[in-house]
């Protein structure tokens, strides 16, 4: 194996020895040191494959002898050297490569620990040597001695390699590093699967040692039906009776009522008589339909009756207890009973009850009614059998004598219509003028109206008001400034007395302001001046009702389309019937959910008009259990988008709400919201590509504001964007401003409702002056955002905090690299004073100037330089110290995706980072030149703050 130089006079060859296991092996010995010669001499080994490693260790055993022991002491040395060569081929001869230092390649001097000397112990040396990078198929090793006696007993050459390792449900091969930490893929064991959305296959890194580092990267997990066992290295089959529905956790017992009869369940069966709704986790028991109802109890007082029961004995193990009512009325004998319709009405509802009694009012005399209760829950309409119910028969009179038999009999009065279309004339601060429609029926005189009054955001039974008034007009007074009120009307006659109309809500005025007769105005003053002199003229008989009138469609100006307000309208389903197409529901296709609403889910669907082509479209949906207010809330969005329609403002295609779930369709954009589109795309658009997004907004909002609608919320998280980068204003649902449980925290309450603190204008916070002059300073927020893809406005500064420093004057600085104009049109936005600002007009214009001088985009704005404003930066310094690992820091700068990168070229320390070059983040696959920027000034930024104590604050 060994070949020595051919020319070596004091080569004594190679003899036979023992090793330490008594095995038979090759001794090479040099004794130069005995001659005093200074000749080199070498040894030269065979070729060796390197079979693919990178790198090899050659661990050595020898002896040297101790130079004072020699004759020749000053010829003497106590070491060697050690060399190798690499080839492609076995082509060594005693004459190639030369035997020299060049071309070989020296590793080591190698020393002798212990020496042998006369009469001494006899020791041998152990040292081991790392060669590489190795490229080339194989190498030689080479040994050159010169004045040394030494005997050289073993060489063995190795690679080190990670072995096979199954870990957290992950395989990985046996691997060889090639680098100082090697990559290595795995699988998924069986019965496993990666999860998530964008699913990666495991990796876990091999060190230059042999050893795995660390704990696998994997999103490996069980199937449903399986769970891991032996230190999650391996998925067993759930026993009989056991199941897991997903993948997390390990089996467990089937729930109540349901079994498993095979090994590997994901899901229980129910037992006979059981039940599972859709809604149902598949961990939870299976239920079955209650019982029916108890003891109805009857009651009627005036015009209104009242029924009342018992929960059922048996809930079917459910707590989605619910009623229906169901009525059939028989009006004279020998004729079919019939179901009562319309003709009757409910209080608070016809379905859906939660409590144990309603109200029924509207009842004909002399008629048979029976009255139906069943009982219902969340699995009655999967049973396909008729829910249990309990009936009771009621027979009207005019008399109120009691007939023979076992139904009841009642006395019932004519029943007061509802009041409809409740009218401001007038508002101040602290008064509301009202008036409303006088219900028509001939057999009643009406005797007075009352009016219940309550704050909308504090309403309670306690906190309600009541007046009454012989007109139908009231003056109501003592109210609060800028406040919304609920108002309620009903007719009280020698009946007694009616049911409240649904409730109408009107403001008071701020402070100084007056109130101007817009179309409600307009329209209640013509509507009353023409009854009046109808009723003048004793032409009572004409009935005039306000929805004879085109209101509110009179008002506008020819040739001049202004928003309409939803919520002016008496019906809120006409506004929906008017503004927005009903589409049948058998056009639309589900696809995925990909999202969740303030009302419901978001889905991405298809749809499919026929005689038109096929289109994507996103679909909101109002889940289950909702109330009329909710229902009116999440369809006024779609009131509000369907009078709208500009290529930068998101098109309603059209709502669906003859059946369930209650949905709104409109276009779908591939890129969805603004802002998380931003932060998954920083810095890889260009300066004018962010200036074509934020010129979009702008035309948008032009045309908003030119139809007299107010956003009140514009922000990035509500601007959506399509594949082709085009940008359209959405969400037009404005509850969220009404309601004080909402849990979102970019919602703050201020003067009872939520507001989004760091989106909104001075005075909009102060005073609820919302206005299009407060939304162009929502508008300058959005250009900060999109200018620094997607970053957080204010930071992590407080609400309080933003309130203070707007009101000191402070702005927000520029975003790095932002064209000083477009910082400049920001500051012109957050104008103190809403008269200065810009309008969205002006604002297109200069955005359009922008577009069509690109030069003017590469003059930037310096951080810390306002124009008009001193400008707000409390980002928390990023000291080195503070980070504890690579990871942490590029998380910090949101430069995460690059951490494998970074692992890979040995950066595991930020003390290692200062050095980094442009060239060095190109060679870990960071091409693109902003994210090269953002690395290299974070770097910078950190290391100018380590060296500097001091602290800067506004």
């Amino acid at each position: 194996w060994l070949k020595p130089h051919p020319k070596n006079p004091h080569y004594s060859g190679s003899v036979s020895g023992l090793d330490e296991e008594n095995n038979s092996v090759r001794i090479y010995q040099i004794l130069s040191c005995q001659t005093g010669s200074s000749t080199s001499h070498w040894l030269r080994s065979g070729f060796i494959q390197r079979q693919g490693a990178s790198q090899v260790y050659v661990e050595l055993r020898f002896t040297m002898m101790e130079c004072s022991s020699s004759t020749h002491h000053r010829s003497c040395k106590e070491t060697f050297n050690l060399f190798y060569y690499q080839t492609d081929s076995d082509d060594a001869t005693y004459s190639y490569p030369p035997w020299m230092e060049n071309p070989y390649t020296k590793v080591d001097t190698v020393a002798a620990d212990f020496l042998l000397r006369e009469g001494g112990e006899r020791k041998f040396n152990m040292k081991t040597f790392k060669l590489g990078p190795l490229s080339k198929r194989g190498f030689y090793l080479a040994f050159q001695a010169q004045g040394a006696c030494m005997a050289l007993l073993s060489v063995r050459v190795f690679f080190k390699k990670c072995p096979a390792l199954v870990s957290a449900l992950s395989s990985f091969p046996e691997t060889v590093p090639r680098t100082l930490v090697q990559e290595a893929q795995g699988v998924c064991v069986e019965q496993a699967a990666q999860q998530g959305p964008r699913p990666r296959p495991p990796k876990l890194f091999c060190g230059e040692d042999g050893h795995w580092v660390g704990q696998p990267t994997t999103s490996c997990a069980c199937l449903p039906g399986f769970e891991p066992a032996e230190g999650h290295t391996r998925c067993r089959a759930c026993p009989m009776g056991q199941f897991k529905w997903g993948t997390e956790g390990q089996c467990t017992n089937c729930p109540g009522f349901s079994y498993a009869t095979t090994r590997g369940a994901s899901v229980c069966a129910c037992r006979s008589g059981y039940l599972r709704a859709k809604s149902d986790a598949l961990d939870t028991p299976c239920t079955k339909p209650p019982s029916a109802p108890r003891s109805i109890v009857t009651q009627m007082n005036d015009s209104t009756l009242s029924l009342e029961w018992n929960e059922p004995l048996e809930s079917g193990g459910r707590t989605d207890l619910s009623y229906s009512v169901r009525c059939t009325v028989c009006r004279a004998a020998g004729t079919p009973c019939l179901s009562c319709g319309d003709s009757v009405s409910y209080r608070p509802a016809q379905h859906g009850l939660v409590e144990r009694r309603v109200e029924v009012w509207g009842l004909l005399p002399q008629a048979t009614y029976i009255f139906t209760i069943q009982a219902l829950n969340g699995v009655s309409q999967l049973s396909g059998k008729e829910a249990a119910s309990k009936s009771v028969n009621i027979t009207t009179t005019h008399d109120g004598k009691r007939r023979k038999g076992a139904v009841r009999f009642f006395r019932v009065s004519c029943v007061p219509s509802l009041v409809s279309l409740i009218q401001r004339i007038d508002s101040t601060e602290s008064s509301l003028t009202l008036h409303w429609s006088v219900p028509d029926h001939p057999r009643y005189t009406i005797l007075r109206y009352q009016i219940r009054y309550c704050e909308k955001e504090r309403r309670s039974e306690d906190q309600c008001h009541h007046t009454e008034s012989n007109r139908n007009q009231a003056v109501l007074t003592d109210l609060r400034r800028a406040t919304p009120y609920e108002v309620q009307v009903r007719v009280h006659t020698a009946a007694g007395y009616g049911s409240f109309s649904p409730a109408t809500v009107f403001h008071t005025l701020p402070d100084g302001e007056k109130y101007m007769w817009g179309c409600e105005g307009r329209f209640t003053f013509f509507y009353v001046l023409v009854r009046t002199i109808f009723n003048a003229l004793g032409l009572v008989a004409a009935r005039i009702n306000a929805r004879s009138f085109p209101f509110p469609q009179f008002c506008p100006l020819p040739g001049i389309k202004v928003y309409i307000d939803p919520f002016t309208y008496e019906d809120p389903n006409e506004a929906v019937r008017e503004f927005a197409k009903e589409i049948d529901v058998s056009f639309v296709k589900i696809e995925e959910v990909i999202g969740a609403g303030e009302f419901g889910e978001v889905c991405r669907g298809r749809l499919k008009i026929p005689g038109k082509k096929e289109n994507y479209v996103a679909i909101k949906t109002l889940k289950g259990g909702y109330t009329d207010k909710q229902r009116r809330d999440f369809l006024s969005e779609a009131s509000i988008m369907g009078q709208f329609q500009h290529p930068n403002i998101i098109h309603l295609e059209g709502v669906i709400t003859a059946s369930c779930p209650v949905m709104i369709l409109t276009e779908f954009m591939e890129n969805g919201a603004l802002d998380s589109f931003l932060r998954l795309n920083d810095s890889q658009f260009t300066p004018i590509q962010l200036v074509g997004m934020l010129r979009g907004i702008a035309s948008g909002m032009k045309y908003l504001s030119e139809m007299s609608y107010v956003h009140r919320d514009l922000a990035a998280r509500n601007i959506l964007i399509n594949s082709n980068l085009v940008c359209k204003v959405s969400d037009f649902g404005l509850s969220r401003f009404l309601q004080e449980n909402s849990s979102d925290p970019t919602y703050t309450s201020s003067l009872g409702g939520k507001i989004p603190i760091r989106w909104t204008a001075p005075e909009a916070i102060a005073f609820r002056k919302f206005t299009s002059a407060s939304d162009v300073w929502s508008y300058g927020i959005v250009m900060w955002e999109v200018m620094s893809f997607g970053e957080r406005p204010y930071w992590d500064m407080s609400n309080q905090d933003v309130i203070n420093a707007i009101e000191q004057d402070y702005r927000l600085p520029p975003p790095p690299d932002c064209p000083t104009h477009l910082h400049q049109l920001m500051l012109d936005c957050w104008q103190k004073d809403r008269s200065a600002r810009p309008r969205f007009a002006d604002l297109v214009s200069a955005l359009d100037k922008l577009i069509r001088n690109p030069p003017s985009l590469k003059i930037v704005a310096q951080d810390g330089v306002g124009p008009s404003y001193p400008l707000l930066d409390q980002r928390a310094p990023l000291a080195l110290s503070g980070c504890a690992s690579v990871g942490e820091w590029l998380r910090a700068i949101k430069m995460e995706r690059y951490e494998d990168s970074f692992l890979q070229a040995g950066l595991s320390t930020v003390d290692q980072l200062a050095q980094i070059s442009t060239q060095d983040l190109l060679h870990m696959g960071v091409t693109l030149a902003g994210h090269q920027r953002k690395i290299l000034s974070s770097i910078q930024t950190m290391t100018f703050r380590n060296k500097s104590t001091t602290t800067v604050t506004f």
